[in-house]
């Protein structure tokens, strides 16, 4: 079998390598796709870490991995999330909040309503939610952020449908 690239630095001739070569992926998609992918994965990458030292400083960003089925179809397990913590949680956001029942661990659930200085928090899936249906509203103080973006998968990568703020 022989493939076909564009050699880096000639991109009006092509030369035939055999497949045994070792050629990547990146060698076979083109330099504009290869480029395309590369600066995604740096902002991938810059954004994880930035995450991580806001997050160890003030915790005003952060990141959080979904658990569960409690938030599908919208997220799915293993998707990988950032959160800003800024403002007040506001119905239809999908925010970030500690368990109360073991604060160590962070929910993600939806914003169903707020009254005063609490948040009812919801699950899309409520059939298989844990959220306040089962403890109780939260404390809106308690509520660490909005989820803003999703960065994994890449599939699925990108700023999440009703990220932004939500009128009440």
């Amino acid at each position: 079998m022989v493939l076909e690239r564009h050699h880096p630095t000639h991109y009006g001739s092509r030369c035939r390598l055999p497949a045994a070569t070792g050629t990547s992926a990146l060698h076979l998609i083109g330099p504009r796709a290869a480029l395309k992918a590369l600066l995604v994965a740096g902002a991938v990458v810059g954004a994880g870490l930035l995450a991580g030292v806001a997050a160890e400083r003030g915790g005003l960003l952060g990141r959080v991995r979904v658990e569960g089925e409690s938030m599908a179809p919208s997220l799915q397990p293993g998707d990988r999330l950032l959160w800003v913590g800024v403002g007040r949680p506001r119905a239809g956001q999908v925010v970030v909040a500690p368990d109360p029942r073991d604060p160590s661990r962070l929910l993600v659930k939806r914003v169903r309503t707020v009254d005063g200085d609490s948040v009812d928090l919801r699950g899309d899936n409520e059939g298989a939610s844990t959220d306040s249906g089962d403890f109780g509203p939260v404390a809106a103080r308690a509520v660490r952020g909005r989820v803003v973006y999703r960065y994994f998968p890449a599939a699925t990568a990108g700023r999440l449908p009703g990220a932004g703020r939500t009128q009440t």
